[in-house]
């Protein structure tokens, strides 16, 4: 099937639950955020019992950590002259489109292993519920066959999750209303509502598509339980994104040698970014060894209990060796991506990121 068809799917997903009839009752921030931190106590004793769930989340908080300062090395390329003519530039140049290409290969590259790592995370839940091995290794021979659907949904939840990040940062000449804004995060949280069923589906061996169904009937029959975990967890995030926010001014007006405020934008971009990643990578860290695993082992919890209530049994047989091409085209994303960096002056690169702003 052709990825356009999954996409589609997808969007039927998101549309979907935005327009379900429950979706107007949805718990308020506060109790959603109560309602997450109750469920803490069921992953945190996961967490004890099967410790290496942290192994993974350490591996994921990792490999966040290393695309981010991959993607902004490409910042560094691009000569100061082409970021002032930037500034006062009505129009896009190629600079935009390389970047853009580069950003979304980056998030394709880190989507794969973030995927299987939380699969596996949702793995380790299904085994432990069973009294089955709960071994990394065990895991990985369960999801890796199903690695395609899994990387295509992580891939197209990462650029939508970085996408709306940007989004929600302060910007000037923004002149959307705050219905537009508050009508853009309804969809947004939609989406994640929507799809919270997708891994866990996938997990169990269930394709894209399948998985995508499953998730639907899963969130409608479960509305309220999901909205009160997807709130809640967006909640918390919010609380660290506005303290990293705040942290990150802090870090760069105080950290001797870093970032000076009185630099030209221009000529600071790069540094910016760069040092700008140390209090986020800490704050990812938060998200990603204490809110994510709870977010992740509670909806693959509330997956099972439903699954139980309409009588189904999960089963986690392998599915049919399907991942091998998944694991070459990673490979192949991940070589070109080596190639451009080793390579870039060769390829021209370099030259088409000199070419300034009109």
């Amino acid at each position: 099937m052709a990825i356009r068809d999954y996409l589609a799917e997808m969007r039927a997903v998101r549309d979907e639950i935005h327009e379900h009839k429950a979706a107007a009752d949805r718990p308020g921030r506060m109790t959603a955020m109560r309602g997450f931190c109750a469920r803490a106590g069921y992953a945190f004793k996961l967490l004890f019992v099967e410790p290496q769930l942290i192994v993974l989340a350490l591996m994921q908080w990792i490999v966040i950590a290393l695309g981010y300062y991959l993607w902004v090395q490409m910042l560094g390329w691009i000569p100061e002259p082409v970021w002032e003519t930037a500034a006062d530039a009505d129009g896009a140049s190629i600079v935009d489109l390389i970047l853009l290409l580069w950003s979304l290969v980056i998030v394709g590259l880190v989507a794969f292993p973030l995927g299987i790592l939380s699969a596996c995370m949702g793995a380790i839940h299904f085994l432990h519920r069973q009294g089955q091995d709960t071994r990394i290794a065990h895991c990985l021979k369960i999801v890796l066959p199903n690695a395609w659907p899994i990387w295509v949904f992580s891939w197209v939840d990462g650029w939508w999750t970085v996408m709306r990040i940007l989004d929600r940062l302060p910007k000037r000449n923004d002149h959307r209303t705050w219905a537009q804004k508050a009508l853009s995060e309804a969809i947004y949280q939609a989406w994640k509502m929507g799809t919270m069923g997708m891994l866990p589906a996938m997990v169990t061996g269930k394709s894209l598509i399948e998985s995508g169904r499953q998730s639907v009937r899963f969130v409608t029959a479960n509305f309220r339980d999901v909205a009160v975990l997807r709130l809640g967890y967006s909640g918390l995030c919010w609380i660290i994104g506005i303290a990293t926010y705040i942290g990150t001014i802090f870090f760069l007006a105080t950290s001797p040698g870093s970032f000076s405020f009185d630099d030209e934008v221009a000529s600071a971009i790069y540094l910016f970014y760069f040092w700008a990643g140390v209090p986020m990578v800490v704050a990812v860290g938060v998200i990603m060894l204490v809110l994510r695993p709870i977010y992740l082992l509670s909806s693959c919890d509330l997956y099972s209990d439903h699954l139980k209530r309409e009588g189904q049994t999960v089963v986690l047989s392998p599915p049919p060796p399907k991942g091998a091409s998944a694991l070459i085209a990673v490979s192949v994303l991940a070589l070109l991506v080596l190639v451009v960096f080793l390579y870039r002056d060769a390829l021209g690169i370099t030259d088409m990121l000199a070419t300034p702003y009109y």
